[in-house]
C-alpha cells in the first residue's frame, strides 16, 4: 500500500509539473488581438494598411491604426480614408476600453453592429461617408459616455432612434444624407444635422417639411418653398450677386493664403528649435524639422515604409542625395514615446558595429520626435523570405552569421551590455549587399555585466519569446539567444515560427519537428522548397543543431553569442552538441522510469513532444536551483 501511494504521488507530481511547463510555454492569445483579427477578417483591405496586424502578437499596441493606453489596452481604432470595404464585425465589442472609433471615408457596408452598445467607454463614433445600411440601432442610446456621433453620408433607413435623445453626454450628432424617415425627435445636442434625408417628411401629408433643432454651430432648418415663382426670384437674385461674391472671395482667399504662408513659415522656424539637452549627443547629426519635411515630401503617405505603435517610418532623400529612413514617433508628449525615443538615441550611440543599424541623426522639437537611419534597400529578412527573387542558401547563411555578430557585440563587447528583447526576422534588415543589420532597439534594455536579468512587462511576438520571459517577465541575453534560434529556423524554412503549428495542426510543434528532422537527418522536410534543392546538406544540418542549442528550455544551457558565431563559422559545434547529449544521457534512467509510468497511464511514448516536454520538466526539476535561480524574483 505504501509503494502504491508513493507511485501515485510521483505520478501526480510529474503531471502537475508537466502541465505547469506547458502553461508557461504556450499562453492563450490576447483577447484584444483576437477581436482585432476578427475585425480585419471582416474587412477588405486593398491597400494593405492592416498588414501588420499580426495574430501572433502578444498585444496589438505596435499595430498601425491602433492606439493603446499605458496599460496596453486598445483605446482608439483610427483608419479613416483607407479604402476599406466589407463589414464591421460585432467582435469590436470585446475591446471594452475603446474610446474612439474613426472609420470615416471608407466603403464599409452592412449594418452597424448592435454589440457596440457594450462599449461603455466610447466617446467618439465616426462612421460617416461609408455604405452602411439598415436601421440605426436603438442600442446606441445605451452609450452613456458618447459625445460625438457621425453617421452622415450612408444609406441608413427607418426612423431616428428616440433613445439617442437620452444620451447625456452627446454634444454633436450628424445624420445628414441618409434615407431616414418619420418624425424628428428633439435633441439636446449643441450641433445636430439631418439635412439631405428626402423621406424625413410624412409621406401622405400635404404639410411642409420641417426639421426641429436646438441652436448650435451646425443648426439649420428645412422648409419647402412657397411656390415656383418664389424659387425663380431667389434664383435670379442669387445669379446677380454670385459673380460679385466670387470675385470678392477670390481676393480675400488670395490675401489670406499669402499671410498664412508667411505665418506658417514663421511657426516652422520656431518649432525647428532643437531641445538643448539633446544637442551634441555623440557624433550624430541634429536635423531641423524643415530638412526632414523636404526629404520626405512633407511626410507623404506615398513614402511610408512601415508603421507600428510608435508611428510611421518614411523613405526620405536628403539634400545631398543620401537616401534615409525617417522614424516619426506619434506619441511625442506621452511617457512611452519619449522613453522609446531616448532609448534608441542612447543605445545606438553606444553600439557602433557594421551589423547594427546606425543612427545618422535625430530631430527633437517641442512638437516632434524623429530618428534618421540609413535606408535599407532590401528591407527586412521577413519580407525578403517571402519575396522575389528568392534568397539563395549562401545569402541566408551569411545573414545568420551577420546577425549573430551584431548580437555578440551587444551582449559581450558593449559596456553596459545591451539586451535587444525582440530578435526576429522582421527586425533584421538587409543593406544593398544583403549584409544583415540588427535594427529596432525600441524594446532594448541596458544591463550591467554583473546583473543576470531585467524584469519587465512581456512584449514581443509569440513564437519568438523565450519561455522564462513569457512566464516571469525576466529577460537576459539568453532570451535574445532563444529568439536567434527561432530566426535560424525561419532562414532555413522560409516560414514564420507559428506557421509550423498551422501546417501540422499543432501549435508549438516547430522545435519538435526540427529535433525529429535532425535525429533522422531528413532535412528536406524543413528546407524552404523555393530553394529547389540548391543548398548544402551539411550546412543545413549544422545550422539546425545550432538552433536547437539556442532554444533549450533552461537559459543556462543555451550557448553565448560568441560560441554561436564560432559554431556558425564551423568551429566547436561538435563539442557543444556532444556536451548537450551527454547531459541528456546522464538523465536517461530517470526519464525511462517516468516513461514507464506514463505507459501505465495511457500516454503515448512515441509522441516526440510529450517525451521532450517530460525531459525538460525533469532537467528543470534537477538543476533549477543551481542554474536558473539567478533569474528568479524581481531585481
Amino acid at each position: 500500500m505504501t509503494i502504491m501511494s508513493l507511485f501515485i504521488s510521483l505520478f501526480l507530481l510529474c503531471f502537475v509539473l508537466f502541465a505547469h511547463t506547458l502553461c508557461f510555454s504556450y499562453q492563450g492569445r490576447n483577447p484584444q488581438v483576437e477581436a482585432l483579427i476578427s475585425i480585419r477578417n471582416g474587412l477588405d483591405d486593398p491597400h494593405g494598411v492592416l498588414n501588420n496586424w499580426d495574430e501572433d502578437s502578444v498585444d496589438p499596441c505596435s499595430w498601425s491604426m491602433i492606439t493603446c493606453s499605458s496599460d496596453y489596452l486598445v483605446t482608439v481604432i483610427g483608419a479613416p480614408s483607407q479604402g476599406l470595404s466589407g463589414v464591421l464585425s460585432g467582435t469590436i465589442a470585446n475591446l471594452t476600453s475603446l474610446k474612439q472609433v474613426l472609420l470615416q471615408n471608407n466603403n464599409i457596408s452592412g449594418h452597424i453592429p448592435k454589440e457596440l452598445c457594450y462599449l461603455a467607454n466610447l466617446e467618439t463614433l465616426d462612421l460617416s461617408s461609408n455604405e452602411f445600411s439598415g436601421h440605426i440601432p436603438e442600442s446606441l442610446g445605451l452609450l452613456s459616455n458618447l459625445q460625438y456621433l457621425r453617421l452622415n453620408n450612408n444609406s441608413f433607413s427607418g426612423p431616428i432612434p428616440v433613445t439617442l435623445t437620452k444620451v447625456p453626454q452627446l454634444t454633436f450628432l450628424d445624420l445628414s444624407y441618409n434615407n431616414l424617415s418619420g418624425p424628428v425627435p428633439k435633441f439636446p445636442t449643441r450641433a445636430f444635422n439631418i439635412l439631405g434625408n428626402p423621406l424625413i417628411c410624412e409621406s401622405h401629408s400635404g404639410q411642409s417639411c420641417s426639421g426641429f433643432l436646438e441652436p448650435g454651430p451646425l443648426a439649420f432648418s428645412i422648409n419647402s418653398s412657397n411656390g415656383k415663382s418664389n424659387t425663380k426670384k431667389v434664383a435670379t437674385a442669387l445669379g446677380i450677386s454670385l459673380t460679385f461674391v466670387v470675385l470678392l472671395l477670390l481676393t480675400i482667399v488670395t490675401f489670406i493664403w499669402r499671410r498664412t504662408k508667411k505665418k506658417k513659415q514663421s511657426i516652422l522656424n520656431i518649432n525647428d528649435i532643437q531641445e538643448e539637452d539633446l544637442i551634441g549627443l555623440g557624433n550624430m547629426r541634429s536635423f531641423t524639422l524643415k530638412e526632414l519635411q523636404h526629404a520626405t515630401d512633407n511626410f507623404s503617405s506615398k513614402n511610408i515604409l512601415g508603421s507600428g505603435g510608435f508611428g510611421n517610418v518614411y523613405r526620405g532623400k536628403l539634400g545631398d542625395g543620401t537616401l534615409v529612413a525617417v522614424k516619426r514617433l506619434k506619441d511625442v508628449t506621452g511617457i512611452a514615446g519619449e522613453s522609446q525615443f531616448r532609448t534608441e538615441l542612447e543605445l545606438i550611440s553606444l553600439a557602433v558595429h557594421r551589423n547594427l543599424l546606425k543612427l545618422i541623426g535625430y530631430c527633437a522639437t517641442p512638437c516632434e520626435r524623429l530618428l534618421v537611419y540609413p535606408y535599407m534597400s532590401n528591407g527586412s529578412v521577413a519580407s525578403r523570405l517571402r519575396g522575389r527573387p528568392v534568397l539563395d542558401w549562401n545569402t541566408r547563411k551569411r545573414i545568420a552569421v551577420g546577425a549573430a555578430r551584431g548580437l555578440l557585440y551587444l551582449h559581450e563587447q558593449c559596456d553596459p551590455k545591451i539586451i535587444h528583447r525582440d530578435v526576429k526576422a522582421a527586425n533584421i534588415l538587409l543593406d544593398d549587399y544583403y549584409e544583415a543589420v540588427v535594427g529596432d532597439f525600441g524594446l532594448a534594455k541596458l544591463l550591467d555585466h554583473a546583473d543576470s536579468h531585467v524584469t519587465t512587462a512581456v512584449r514581443g511576438t509569440v513564437g519568438h519569446i523565450a519561455p522564462e520571459y513569457l512566464s516571469t517577465g525576466q529577460s537576459s541575453e539568453k532570451t535574445d539567444v532563444f529568439g536567434f534560434g527561432i530566426l535560424l529556423v525561419e532562414l532555413i524554412t522560409g516560414m514564420k515560427a507559428l506557421d509550423f503549428g498551422k501546417t501540422v495542426s499543432q501549435k508549438g510543434a516547430m522545435l519538435e519537428l526540427v529535433k525529429k528532422a535532425v535525429q533522422e537527418k531528413k532535412f528536406e522536410l524543413l528546407v524552404d522548397r523555393e530553394l529547389k534543392g540548391n543548398y548544402d546538406r551539411v550546412d543545413v544540418g549544422e545550422m539546425l543543431q545550432v538552433s536547437l542549442l539556442c532554444t533549450q528550455y533552461l537559459p543556462a544551457h543555451r550557448p553565448k553569442m560568441s560560441d554561436i558565431v564560432r559554431m556558425l563559422e564551423g568551429e566547436g559545434l561538435a563539442e557543444k552538441w556532444a556536451a548537450s547529449h551527454n547531459y541528456i544521457n546522464k538523465n536517461l534512467p530517470l526519464l525511462q522510469s517516468n516513461q514507464i509510468k506514463l505507459q501505465h497511464t495511457g500516454h503515448d511514448n512515441n509522441n516526440v513532444y510529450d517525451n521532450s516536454a517530460m525531459f525538460e520538466m525533469i532537467t528543470m526539476d534537477e538543476d533549477y536551483d543551481t542554474n536558473a535561480m539567478e533569474l528568479s524574483g524581481p531585481r
